[in-house]
């Protein structure tokens, strides 16, 4: 991976112009070193990433616009626009957005990791256990469903 350079991303534009769709959510990444990556995130009404844990990331999220339903760490959460959501890693997180209203944030992680390159390969793959499997080979593990009973 390239050191970073300084520079400006436009507003609207990715890296590269890569714009990636990842289950129906817009990813445009914004910068990438070894230290962190950063990428622009739309989520649309009834999006979510389900819970997971990066196993060597810290990960944050600027809200933008709209509201976003957390699960950290066991415990239900919200955050709504100018909140910052830090999430240390190991620690169980999932991301919903349960609005009607799209949601816009900013998310970065630090270090990268292989989360680029995992962007990368999911991207337009429509099935969510296809998404899982490669996660899994790329240091994020998504957990099971909470048990019903």
């Amino acid at each position: 991976m390239k050191a970073m350079k300084a520079g400006v991303t436009k507003a609207g534009k990715g890296i590269d112009n890569i714009v990636w769709n990842i289950l129906g959510q817009t990813y445009t990444p914004k910068q990438v070193s070894e230290s962190s990556f950063s990428w622009h995130a739309l989520f649309p009404p009834d999006t979510f990433v389900p819970p997971h844990i990066h196993a060597n990331q810290d990960e944050f999220i600027y809200v933008l616009e709209g509201r976003f339903d957390l699960f950290l760490d066991g415990k239900d959460a919200s955050a709504t626009a100018g909140d910052l959501i830090h999430l240390p890693m190991q620690l169980a997180h999932g991301i919903f957005n349960k609005s009607d209203q799209p949601v816009k944030c900013l998310f970065w992680v630090s270090p990268t990791g292989k989360l680029f390159e995992l962007f990368k390969k999911i991207h337009n793959v429509p099935d969510p256990a296809e998404v899982t499997r490669l996660a899994g080979l790329h240091d994020v593990t998504f957990l099971p469903p909470p048990d019903k009973s």
